[in-house]
C-alpha cells in the first residue's frame, strides 16, 4: 500500500505513510534477470586458430649441445668437463653468437643440487640462449 490511515474511531487522523517497495523489487529482479542474460557464458578454454597441416621438416637437423650437471655440481658439455663457470658461460656464448643457434639440452642429475642448474640456466639466460631445454625429466617421476 502506498499510505496507511490510522485507525478511524479514534479521532486521530495522522497519517502513516511508508514507501511501497515492490515496485523497487521488481525492477530490480527485471534488472538482474537482463545482467544475467547479457554476460557472455565465461569458457575454461582458450580459442587459438593453428594452422592446419604438417610444416616442412628443416633441411639439415639442429645442432644439439648437451649440458650435463652431475650429482656433485660439475658441469659436463657434451660428456667433456667444464673446469669453471667462466669457461661454461664462454661456451654458451659462443654457441649463441652463430647465426643458427644450437638447441641446449640441459639435463640434470636427480640429486644435483638446484642451486648449480640454477647458475647454469642463468649463465644461458645471461649470453643470450635461446633454444634452451631441459631433458631427462623422466627420472624425477616417481
Amino acid at each position: 500500500m502506498a499510505m496507511n490511515i490510522g485507525a478511524g474511531n479514534s479521532g486521530d487522523t495522522e497519517v502513516i505513510s511508508d514507501i511501497n517497495t515492490t515496485p523497487l523489487i521488481d525492477v530490480m529482479l527485471v534488472l538482474l534477470i537482463m545482467l544475467i542474460i547479457t554476460i557472455p557464458i565465461q569458457l575454461h578454454a582458450v580459442n587459438l586458430n593453428l594452422p592446419n597441416g604438417n610444416p616442412p621438416p628443416p633441411a639439415t637437423p639442429p645442432e644439439v649441445v648437451r649440458i650435463d650437471v652431475e650429482a656433485d655440481g660439475h658441469v659436463l658439455w657434451n660428456g667433456e668437463a667444464v673446469p669453471t663457470e667462466d669457461a661454461l658461460e664462454s661456451r654458451l656464448q659462443q654457441a649463441a653468437a652463430l647465426p643458427d643457434q644450437p638447441e641446449v639440452h640441459l639435463r640434470p642429475d636427480k640429486a644435483a643440487e638446484y642451486e648449480a642448474v640454477a647458475r647454469v640456466l642463468a649463465a644461458a639466460q645471461r649470453v643470450g640462449v635461446t633454444k634452451l631445454g631441459v631433458v631427462g625429466s623422466e627420472q624425477f617421476v616417481e
